[in-house]
């Protein structure tokens, strides 16, 4: 899909650019009826169409086509906006223009789903609702059991039916800031009590004795025997394994 300036008629370099005033004041108009202010509205949107339909040049998809599919998506967002949600246009419209470009594009895929994996995916889907209505754990395990089928089954058709998505793709947000998918990512290893326990450890093995230090490395970092540590290190194979247990008690009593 190569870069245009001209699509759909439509040529993008001259695109209006609204202000977010502008934009407040046209979309109350609208929602009162006035199509001139509709009409004015979604040209001056079209940019944020544009900006999304450029994450998608190499899909070798038409430039026309994907900006018109955009652009649908734009008209079912003004339609859909409610005004009492409390957030950015954009905000709320980037999810639903994406959605439409998606959906073109996958509609548009060679590689079609088979009609009995969709069939057996949208059963799972409305065993997964019922188990929930029960307020019961809608695991695979148990979807699988339901449906007396192999749970790599209910695996394959799920997968069959979803579409992947970007990290970086836009969620909404009802605060107004856009937040992306990455950005609802947690790392446990990462967590602040996890931090700490790293710095007490440290703290604590700073405290043994050099040998003590050099005798946990070898035992717990290189994965040596204590019989390969005592040839190495230079003492008998029981003064290591005490050194390597006296080493240990101190450090739990460190950071405990």
């Amino acid at each position: 899909m190569l870069q245009k300036v001209v699509i759909c008629g439509v040529d993008t370099a001259g695109l209006p650019k609204l202000s977010a005033k502008e934009n407040e004041e046209l979309m109350r108009r609208l929602k009162a009826g006035d199509e001139c202010a509709r009409d004015k509205f979604i040209v001056g949107n079209m940019r944020l169409v544009l900006s999304l339909v450029k994450r998608f040049w190499a899909k070798n998809a038409n430039a026309d086509d994907v900006f018109q599919a955009g652009c649908v998506g734009l008209i079912k967002a003004i339609d859909n906006f409610n005004l009492d949600f409390n957030v950015k246009f954009s905000t709320y419209a980037v999810p639903m223009i994406l959605g439409e470009i998606k959906r073109y594009l996958r509609d548009g895929n060679s590689l079609r789903v088979s009609r009995s994996i969709r069939d057996t995916a949208y059963k799972i889907l409305k065993v997964r609702e019922g188990l929930e209505e029960r307020d019961e754990e809608a695991t695979i395990e148990r979807i699988a059991a339901e449906m007396q089928v192999a749970e790599r089954e209910v695996v394959y058709a799920l997968d069959a039916i979803s579409d992947p998505v970007s990290l970086y793709d836009p969620v909404y947000n009802k605060t107004g800031d856009t937040l992306t998918l990455v950005d609802q990512l947690y790392d446990e290893s990462q967590s602040d009590e996890i931090w700490t326990e790293r710095v007490a450890l440290r703290e604590a093995i700073n405290r043994l004795t050099e040998r003590e230090r050099r005798i946990l490395m070898l035992r717990y970092y290189e994965g040596k025997t204590q019989t390969e540590i005592s040839a190495e290190v230079g003492i008998s194979q029981a003064q290591v394994s005490r050194l390597e247990k006296t080493a240990l008690k101190q450090i739990k009593a460190n950071i405990s």
